[in-house]
């Protein structure tokens, strides 16, 4: 069954400040997976360590692409040490998504890593924003680079509001790539301005969504507010509890 988990960038200013105390409401809450984007100064064994006192998994990180491309061993070894599945690609640079050319090489850089991962008993998951919309030679960015990975179970972690933000749908592509649709960041769009929002308070249809997901194997729910206008504990906590409310764990 599918579980509902927490990509830790919402709270990074809180984390930043109090990184143990953090995690700990964030137990509270009810959060028992994460997501990774930082060690919080902390060791991976020593991190693996704290997480597992407080009873929290954390079942992926993300890992800046310069890591991917120069120090893949050491990703390797440091995500075996938090007991991770996956390694996601969250972002590219803006100097490095210009033109086709750019997402060959991302290609080429992506296929090693993910190549080495599996070696290792990792998966590698690409991130998108809204940038990977762009289209050359009549296809997405996106599309092209998942259909070019399809050896050592390269996943798409789709972020549902960047493809809602960037004019596609969603639940076309989590039908496109069923069954490579192991994480699924979950943020919704408020009505008005477009910004980031709670799950289940926006604009997005989470009915279709969900459904859609389930079909497609979708493991994990991450929820992951870029900003959150009020307290970002209160805003994990109500995406959580509409999670909670539809999805089948």
């Amino acid at each position: 069954m599918a579980e509902i988990g927490l990509q830790l960038y919402t709270l990074r200013d809180l984390l930043a400040s109090d990184f143990a105390g953090t995690l700990k409401k964030v137990r509270d809450i009810g959060y028992r997976v994460v997501e990774l984007h930082t060690y919080g100064g902390y060791t991976p064994a020593k991190l693996r360590e704290l997480l597992d006192d407080l009873g929290i998994r954390a079942v992926s990180c993300h890992v800046p692409l310069v890591r991917l491309e120069s120090e893949l061993d050491k990703v390797v070894e440091e995500a075996k040490q938090l007991g991770l599945d996956y390694v996601v690609c969250p972002w590219l640079p803006p100097e490095r998504r210009q033109t086709k050319a750019d997402y060959d090489q991302l290609f080429d850089i992506l296929r090693r890593a993910a190549s080495t991962l599996h070696e290792a008993g990792l998966r590698l998951a690409y991130h998108n924003h809204d940038f990977e919309f762009q289209v050359f030679d009549g296809a997405t960015a996106l599309d092209t680079l998942l259909s070019r990975l399809t050896e050592d179970g390269v996943q798409m972690e789709l972020d549902v509001y960047w493809a809602h933000r960037a004019g596609y749908n969603p639940v076309e592509y989590l039908q496109r790539y069923r069954g490579r649709a192991d994480l699924l960041h979950m943020k919704d769009a408020d009505g008005e301005t477009g910004a980031f929002a709670e799950v289940g308070s926006g604009v997005l249809d989470w009915s279709a969504i969900i459904a859609a997901a389930e079909a497609a194997g979708v493991r994990y729910y991450i929820v992951e507010q870029d900003v959150c206008p009020g307290d970002p504990l209160a805003a994990i906590q109500s995406s959580l509890a509409f999670l909670q409310s539809r999805v089948k764990a």
